[in-house]
C-alpha cells in the first residue's frame, strides 16, 4: 500500500508570483520603450545666436587671412633670399675652384721645374692650406704670386663654406614658412566653410529675420557716423573761426579839422594741413579705393580684380606713392595714431581687439573696405564693428 502523504498547502509566494512577473513584464516594456525612443533634440538656436555665430567665423577668417598674408609675404622674401643665396655660391664656388686651380698649376710647375721642395707641392694641393701655415715655414719659400694664390683660396674657400651654410639655414626657414602658410591656407578655408554650412541651414524665415538684423546693426552704424560727421563739422568751423580771429586785425586813425585818414590791415587764416602734401597723397588714396567700389572681396587678394582688406589699403596708399606693409598687423604701426574725433579722409581704421580688419577712412564717419567673402568693396559706417585704433600713414 502506497503511503499516504499529507498534501501540503499553496504557497503564499505560488500566489504572488503572477502579480510580479506581470510586473517584470510591464518594466521591461518600459524600459524597451525608452531605449527605442529618440533623444530629446537640442534647442535650436535663435536668429541672434546664429548671427552672432556667423559673424565670429567671418572674424576668425578675417585673423587667419592676415596669417595667410603673412606667411605669404615671408615665403615670397624668404625665396627670393635662397634665391640670391644660391647664386652667390655658385658664384663663390667658381672662384673656389679658380684659386684651386690656380695653387694646382703652381704646384705643377714646381714639379716640372723642380724650382721647390716636394713640401712646397703639398702646401699648394692641400685641401686647408692654412694648416701648412701653422706647421712650417714654407711661406717663406713661395713668391709673391704665390702667397696671393694661397690667400685666395683660403678666403674664398672660408666664405664659401658660410654662404653653404647660410642658403641651408634660409632653405630650411623656408620649408618651415611653407608649412604655416599650408596651415593658414586650410584655416581660412575651414572657417569659411562653417560659416557656408550655418547659412545654408537656415530657414526662408530665419533668412529674413538674419537679414532685418543687419538692416538695424547697420542703420545704427550709420546713425553714430552722422553723429561724429556732425561733430566733426563743428570742430572744423570752430577752428576755422578761430583761424579767422587770430589771422584779422584791424586799426583806425583820424585827424583834426576837415581831413581824415583811415587805414586798415588784414590777414588770413587756414586750417592746418589742408593743402599739405599728406593731404595730396590722401586725396589719391581715396581716389584709388573708389574706383574699386563694387569689386569682390576675395581672402589673400590684393588687386587688380579683387581684394582682401589690408590688399586693398596696400594698393589705394601705394598709389598715391606710399609703401604700406602687406597684413593688418604691420599697417597699424605705420603712421601716426590719431583719435576717431580726429581722423581725416585717408586714414586708416582698424577693426578688432586682433587688429584682422582696416578701412580707408573717407570723412563723416564713413569708410571704404573690403568687407568679407561673399561681398563687394563698398562704402559702410565705421561704426558697423568695433574700432581698434585709427592710423595716418606717413
Amino acid at each position: 500500500m502506497a503511503p499516504h502523504r499529507k498534501s501540503r498547502p499553496p504557497s503564499s509566494l505560488g500566489l504572488r508570483t503572477p502579480a510580479l512577473a506581470t510586473a517584470a513584464l510591464t518594466s521591461v516594456a518600459l524600459l524597451s520603450q525608452t531605449a527605442e525612443a529618440s533623444p530629446a533634440a537640442e534647442p535650436r538656436p535663435s536668429t541672434e545666436e546664429v548671427q552672432k555665430k556667423i559673424d565670429d567665423l567671418y572674424q576668425q577668417a578675417g585673423t587667419a587671412t592676415e596669417k595667410y598674408n603673412a606667411a605669404k609675404e615671408k615665403t615670397t622674401k624668404q625665396r627670393k633670399r635662397v634665391a640670391t643665396l644660391l647664386d652667390d655660391v655658385a658664384q663663390r664656388t667658381e672662384k673656389l675652384n679658380s684659386a684651386r686651380e690656380a695653387l694646382g698649376s703652381f704646384a705643377a710647375a714646381q714639379y716640372r721645374t723642380g724650382a721647390s721642395a716636394p713640401d712646397s707641392a703639398s702646401l699648394l694641393l692641400a685641401d686647408n692650406p692654412q694648416d701648412y701655415f701653422d706647421q712650417t715655414q714654407l711661406m717663406n719659400r713661395l713668391t709673391a704670386r704665390q702667397k696671393q694664390a694661397v690667400d685666395e683660396y683660403v678666403t674664398q674657400r672660408t666664405t664659401t663654406s658660410k654662404k653653404r651654410q647660410e642658403a641651408s639655414e634660409g632653405l630650411e626657414t623656408l620649408t618651415t614658412t611653407q608649412s604655416t602658410l599650408k596651415t593658414s591656407k586650410a584655416d581660412v578655408q575651414r572657417k569659411l566653410a562653417d560659416a557656408r554650412e550655418l547659412l545654408s541651414k537656415l530657414t526662408a524665415e530665419e533668412k529674413a529675420r538674419l537679414a532685418a538684423i543687419e538692416r538695424k546693426k547697420q542703420e545704427e552704424a550709420r546713425r553714430k557716423a552722422d553723429e561724429l560727421a556732425r561733430q566733426q563739422a563743428a570742430d572744423a568751423e570752430r577752428r576755422r573761426q578761430e583761424a579767422a580771429t587770430q589771422g584779422t586785425g584791424a586799426g583806425t586813425g583820424a585827424g583834426t579839422g576837415t581831413g581824415t585818414g583811415t587805414g586798415t590791415g588784414t590777414g588770413t587764416g587756414s586750417v592746418p594741413g589742408s593743402d599739405s602734401a599728406s593731404s595730396t597723397k590722401a586725396a589719391k588714396a581715396l581716389a584709388f579705393a573708389r574706383a574699386q567700389i563694387g569689386k569682390p572681396y576675395v581672402w589673400g587678394a590684393s588687386g587688380p580684380g579683387s581684394y582682401d582688406c589690408s590688399g586693398l589699403t596696400q594698393a589705394a596708399w601705394k598709389a598715391a606713392g606710399v609703401t604700406l606693409p602687406r597684413t593688418t598687423w604691420d599697417q597699424v604701426d605705420t603712421g601716426t595714431t590719431v583719435s576717431v574725433d580726429s581722423a581725416q579722409p585717408g586714414d586708416l581704421v582698424f577693426f578688432y581687439d586682433d587688429i584682422s580688419h582696416v578701412g580707408i577712412y573717407i570723412g563723416d564717419g564713413m569708410m571704404i573696405h573690403a568687407p568679407k567673402p561673399g561681398a563687394y568693396v563698398r562704402e559702410e559706417s565705421i561704426y558697423y564693428m568695433p574700432i581698434h585704433s585709427v592710423v595716418r600713414p606717413g
